[in-house]
């Protein structure tokens, strides 16, 4: 069935309905009932970032006007008729029309409320077309909307460009909703024309996706994109009366079924006459359901800005060892998810997707490297718990030695003598921990590092984690038609060979041993809420297993990873804090350039946790040098990015901490008598 014809105050009046609706659905978001309970939720806001550009992409058929000068004043219309005008089509029968009003999606926020998704509103620029009693010729259709569309040109002082078909499909099958002339445009131009339109010209309010922190957590949001294309031909049951979006990358995507919202309905009946007899909103669009993630925006920030400033390619994990919640999940470069909303250009795209610095991949979850002797913690964890070494056990560190009928060597040029676990630990002697994996076994190396996590994704809820490689028996005869042997082991030992690991893989086995041997579900989501704070999904704290580390075992590896950062012969100094104790293991691995040195590159890591005994935060530090550039080392390269994290985090939680101790003193002292003063007291002094 043919839409009837229609003129422009109809859709005028479309267009004040869905302003009452969307007015409805961006009223506050009441509290998030998190289980923390000590923050406020954050409001949806209309102008908490800058909309995206208009999308002009259409190829012209109307005559482009140049930039035009300046802006009028004119007043907005006071009242809107509410009759259309009769075609042959409207006297036949009566029409009603239902549409549906696209509902914002719910918010993300991080573990204290603060944004990092939210919806906003945006305006098109709209065409209504003209009453007339007759059909309007092809001719007097482009003549009309020219006439407008210079006027809209003179208003947003940019060219327009529509194609001829577009127009010529709106006003035959379409003419009852306004036709867009610019879609999503920047505030500065809608302020601009909020008080110079006149109809037939109109803004209509969509929503809009924003991420009000850009770059930040960017590849852990994701981006939404666009549903459909434009709607052509006569309106459809319960159409869209603009375009919704979907997730696409990131948390958007994984949650985008909760995120959705419920559409509105809106009905609209003329009678044979073409004259409106009704408009109601029969529902009003509901907001999508909230996604509360366990990350602190503040700490998640200021991983990325270090990296900006420190690296050109890397990443930082931080984790609460008490609980497995991601604090942190930082890579470097990143992205601005603004810049796919509404919809990312080709050339935009294309520039993101050819950089050889690959920022759309987040290296924090998504990229798997060599361990190195990051991995000789896992070593001492399963030589030390199966009773292959006792901690006072030693081996001589020679500065190389034979392995089968290959040349293995230390990093150092000199004997290292007989050492100890704490004493080899410290050094990260290779020559030492070739001799005690071996002494180990493959088997039981492997088993540790599958109890640890490696080898499987965390169960992050984003698309296409790494699960990283661990080498056992089954993967060396599927690749190398062989079984794990010595050489194989010794390399293993000190996290090279076919050993992969992610960033939040090492955090992860970090976290395990700080807190005291309990393995925890690496947790990014707390929990799912309607928009009027109720729990509909909760993703609890998970203690998967007890790695049964016993308290000497802890306490050995503890003592090591502290001389390893305090220590004579420690590797990272960089990464210690002044009146705390940090724990933590350096790491430096070379792969790729297939065989060729000058295009292999070196990862460098720093990953442990702190304060060394209760600890807080558990870390791991990626960074990702150059081809060829052999002076990368995880001592001097990503020590000093977790040094400067933790030198800014831990002074805030003194900084808190401090704070609530004089509150509790103060409130202690309310509850008792007051006490006279002698001339000598110190006014500062409240102590007995």
């Amino acid at each position: 069935m043919k839409t009837p014809g229609a003129r422009p105050r109809c859709a005028l009046a479309v267009v004040i309905a869905t302003t009452a609706a969307i007015a409805l659905c961006l009223s506050p978001v009441s509290g998030f009932a998190q289980q923390q309970g000590n923050s406020q939720p954050p409001r949806v806001a209309a102008n908490n970032a800058a909309a995206a550009g208009s999308n002009n992409n259409n190829s012209a058929a109307l005559a482009s006007v140049g930039q035009p000068p300046g802006v009028g004043n004119a007043p907005l219309p006071n009242s809107i008729p509410d009759t259309i005008a009769p075609t042959w089509e409207t006297q036949v029968d009566a029409r009603t029309c239902y549409f549906e009003i696209p509902a914002p999606r719910g918010q993300i926020v991080d573990r204290n409320g603060l944004p990092l998704a939210q919806s906003r509103l945006g305006y098109h620029l709209d065409l209504s077309f003209p009453n007339q009693g007759k059909e309007l010729s092809d001719s007097e259709v482009f003549a009309y909307v020219k006439t407008h569309l210079v006027t809209a040109q003179t208003l947003l002082r940019r060219p327009l460009e529509l194609k001829t078909d577009d127009v010529l499909d709106h006003y035959h099958n379409r003419r009852i909703l306004p036709m867009d002339l610019a879609t999503y445009l920047p505030p500065e131009e809608v302020e601009r024309l909020r008080g110079s339109l006149q109809p037939p010209l109109s803004l209509k309010p969509v929503y809009l996706r924003t991420y009000p922190n850009g770059v930040t957590a960017g590849a852990v949001v994701g981006y939404v994109g666009k549903i459909g294309g434009t709607p052509h031909g006569p309106p459809q049951p319960n159409e869209p009366l603009w375009t919704g979006f979907e997730g696409r990358e990131g948390l958007e995507k994984t949650f985008n079924d909760q995120l959705t919202g419920h559409n509105g309905s809106l009905n609209l009946t003329f009678d044979g006459n073409g004259r409106k007899t009704s408009e109601r909103i029969l529902s009003p669009p509901v907001p999508g359901k909230n996604v509360v993630t366990t990350l602190d925006l503040p700490l998640q920030k200021l991983c990325e800005d270090t990296l900006a400033r420190n690296a050109k390619r890397g990443a930082i994990v931080m984790l609460d060892p008490r609980n497995g919640d991601v604090l942190a999940l930082a890579s470097w470069p990143s992205f601005d998810p603004n810049a796919f909303v509404p919809s990312i250009s080709d050339a935009d795209f294309r520039r993101l997707n050819d950089d050889k610095s690959n920022p759309l991949i987040p290296r924090a979850f998504r990229s798997s490297y060599p361990a190195g002797s990051t991995f000789k913690v896992i070593v001492g964890a399963a030589a030390l718990q199966s009773r292959t070494i006792d901690a006072e056990d030693t081996f001589p560190g020679p500065a190389s030695m034979t392995i089968g009928s290959v040349v293995m060597h230390n990093w150092k040029k000199t004997d290292a003598g007989d050492l100890n676990f704490v004493e080899a630990l410290t050094q990260s002697c290779n020559t030492w921990f070739y001799q005690v994996g071996i002494k180990t076994g493959g088997d039981r190396l492997v088993d540790w590092g599958k109890r640890f996590g490696f080898g499987k994704r965390t169960g992050l809820p984003l698309r296409d984690e790494d699960h990283g490689r661990l080498p056992d028996n089954a993967y060396m005869k599927r690749v190398h038609k062989r079984r794990l042997l010595d050489g194989d082991v010794a390399n293993l030992a000190i996290g090279q060979g076919d050993l992969l690991v992610t960033p939040v893989q090492m955090a992860q086995a970090m976290g395990t041993i700080g807190n005291g041997g309990t393995f925890y579900q690496t947790r990014l989501v707390q929990q799912v809420q309607t928009p009027d704070g109720e729990v509909v999904g909760g993703y609890p704290i998970q203690p998967r297993a007890q790695m049964g580390l016993t308290s000497d075992v802890l306490g050995t590896l503890r003592k090591a990873m502290v001389n390893v950062v305090s220590g004579a012969g420690g590797t990272a100094h960089r990464a210690s804090v002044p009146g705390v104790e940090v724990a933590g293991k350096t790491g430096t691995a070379q792969w790729g350039g297939n065989g060729n040195r000058q295009r292999q590159r070196t990862a460098a890591w720093f990953v442990g946790f702190a304060p060394a005994k209760q600890p807080k935060y558990a870390f791991a530090a990626l960074y990702e040098g150059e081809p060829g550039d052999n002076s990368i080392h995880g001592g001097t390269s990503a020590a000093p990015l977790i040094g400067k994290v933790l030198r800014e985090v831990l002074k805030k939680d003194a900084s808190a901490s401090s704070k609530n101790r004089k509150k509790q003193n103060a409130d202690d002292d309310e509850d008792k008598p007051a006490k006279r003063r002698s001339n000598d007291d110190d006014d500062g002094d409240n102590s007995d």
